[in-house]
């Protein structure tokens, strides 16, 4: 191992080792290098290790719109306590090596107590490292790998990064034999010999040390995407249609061959227009559906959604929310979706969007929707992003919750079946293809209660009102929002913005006297009588959102009635709300 120096900057003194690194519960880490130089996947690799050994963890990616050779990071935060979103500052810079990191100005928050590792011996630092003057060090990645065959140099670094935080060398060996030993022994046995080169070179390396992990308990590494997939499987989906889309694809390849395990189907379309049309005939023909997909492809899909609306035919979309408009930035995250999810179908066209405000929530939701969208015969619309989507965290194992999800369903139909009859609820039993007497038009034209087009104002507005009356009317439990707190100043916000919130919150205010945290889950349709329960007492209203046209907050003005001494905080994407910017807010919000 090689100290190096910068001008100006004095290198780490020999005499600072790794065993005088002061534990701490949380450590972060950042590793940079080109795409295809292996930093996913050692990342990776190191947040399955740390679950493996008992922490909590999170790992987000960011990457260029390049297959190979653009720029890659991934960041990982540790701890033995949950970890909703990534610390605000870097303890410790991995770099494979330095090919445009520049791009990563705004994301890597370093300090001089953040150490610099080099993989790319004798390579000029770029000015957004060296200006914050951190703490220096070399691993001869180039050297390592060519003396020792086999070795690849991501293997190195990650042995270098785990033995630096504390990380116990076998957590890591275990899992590379798992994986490599598939491969055979040759492969893993390079492999462990590339971690355990790390570990030695990390070994005069002085950084934050995790201490040891919490007691044992159930934990799950799942990414959003994964999650979202599980949910909509727990919420009965069977059938799914959709286009690969950035960043919505994984949820699509997670649930491809998981579906066919249980007996259902995954079908990948031409394109979006298809995508959407695919799921409306499988749930005609009685079973639960949904596609994925992201802005753009949300974009398409609006016709065919009002479709699904007017035909009363229950699918999930999950829009996983990128960085736009139009291409935009596919691997960014932004909450800049929410006015089409809203308000971009044709006509009067009641439907659900809900959304989820953590990782684990995204199986919550998914399930709750797809729920949601059965029992009321609608289109549910689940909004997702980027910053969950991909991510990948160790969560608490979600509890196994059962909702009542069935589809109303005329097994038996009267002689003169009405499809679209008015009831109470505004739910109208549905015969599945096939039943005796159940014969029926479902098309976009207006209706009458037979389902017999008709341009009649009476059966107009009959249906309108039918439609609209089954999702103001739903009972939606106490699961539209959650509430943590009750003090006389709410900060009221919504999906990816809801972690940093919450850790700024526990931050300005750790006693829970000042603050109350109001995060829906249900955007549409609106509750304003709830939410107006849930601001009772408060003399202050903070809107938090990442929208440059503070969409969540025009929506809660128009829907919600909010009180008018509301503020708003809003920014566009495509950086994530770090809690130090949140929690800087608040102090000032509150003084």
């Amino acid at each position: 191992m090689t100290q190096v120096e910068t001008q100006g900057r004095a290198s780490l003194p020999d005499a600072i080792t790794a065993t005088t690194a002061a534990a701490t519960p949380t450590v972060s880490i950042a590793m940079l290098g080109s795409g295809g130089s292996g930093v996913m996947t050692a990342a990776e690799i190191l947040l399955r290790a740390a679950a493996r050994a008992g922490y909590f963890g999170l790992m987000t990616k960011t990457f260029g719109p390049q297959i190979r050779g653009g720029e890659a990071a991934a960041f990982v935060t540790l701890s033995t306590r949950p970890v909703e979103t990534q610390a605000d500052q870097v303890d410790l810079l991995f770099a494979i090596d330095w090919k445009n990191a520049e791009r990563f100005a705004g994301e890597l928050q370093l300090s001089p107590d953040t150490l610099v590792i080099s993989g790319d011996a004798g390579a000029a630092l770029p000015d957004i490292v060296t200006g914050p003057r951190p703490r220096l060090g070399e691993v001869n990645l180039k050297t390592l790998s060519r003396s020792h065959k086999g070795v690849r140099p991501n293997m190195v670094a990650l042995g270098a990064v785990g033995g630096a935080i504390g990380l116990p060398r076998h957590a890591i060996a275990d899992l590379i034999a798992e994986r490599l030993g598939k491969k055979g022994e040759a492969a893993m046995a390079q492999g462990l010999t590339a971690v355990d080169l790390g570990y030695d070179e990390a070994e005069n390396f002085a950084v934050a040390k995790l201490p040891p992990p919490p007691g044992d308990s159930a934990r799950w590494i799942i990414s959003g995407n994964q999650a979202a997939g599980y949910g909509a499987i727990r919420g009965g989906v069977r059938f799914a249609a959709a286009y690969p889309i950035t960043p919505a694809t994984e949820i699509l390849e997670w649930l491809a061959p998981r579906l066919q395990k249980i007996g259902g189907l995954l079908v990948q379309a031409e394109d979006e227009l298809a995508s959407i049309n695919m799921i409306i005939g499988g749930s005609f023909g009685g079973a639960a559906v949904l596609t994925a997909t992201s802005g753009p492809g949300l974009a398409l899909m609006s016709e065919s959604i009002g479709l699904a609306v007017a035909a009363e035919i229950p699918l999930l979309v999950i829009n996983v929310m990128r960085g736009g408009p139009s291409t935009g930035i596919p691997t960014k995250s932004e909450q800049s979706d929410l006015n089409i999810a809203v308000y971009g179908l044709h006509g009067d066209a009641p439907h659900v969007v809900t959304a989820p405000n953590s990782i684990s929530d995204c199986l919550f939701t998914a399930q709750w929707s797809t729920h949601l969208a059965e029992a009321m015969q609608v289109p549910a619309i689940m909004l997702s992003d980027q910053s969950f989507g991909q991510a990948l965290g160790i969560v608490e194992k979600p509890a196994a919750l059962a909702f009542a999800t069935h589809r109303s369903v005329a097994e038996a139909p009267a002689q003169d079946y009405q499809r679209y009859a008015v009831t109470a609820s505004g739910v109208s039993p549905m015969a599945l293809p096939g039943t005796p007497g159940g014969q029926y038009t479902a098309d976009g034209l207006e209706h009458s209660e037979s389902g017999t087009p008709s341009s009649a104002v009476s059966d107009h507005n009959r249906q309108l009102e039918k439609r609209l009356r089954k999702v103001v009317d739903f009972d939606y439990g106490d699961h539209w929002a959650q509430i943590e707190g009750d003090g006389p100043a709410a900060i009221v916000t919504w999906g990816s913005a809801t972690g940093p919130v919450r850790q700024a919150m526990r931050r300005v205010d750790p006693d829970g006297t000042r603050l109350r945290l109001i995060s829906l889950r249900l955007i549409s349709p609106a509750q304003p009588e709830r939410l107006a329960q849930a601001l009772m007492g408060c003399s202050q209203i903070l809107v938090v959102e990442q929208s440059q046209m503070a969409q969540f907050f025009g929506h809660l003005k128009a829907q919600f009635d909010l009180p008018p001494m509301a503020d708003l905080y809003a920014r566009p994407g495509p950086q994530p709300f770090r809690v130090a910017e949140i929690a800087a807010k608040l102090e000032e919000w509150l003084s």
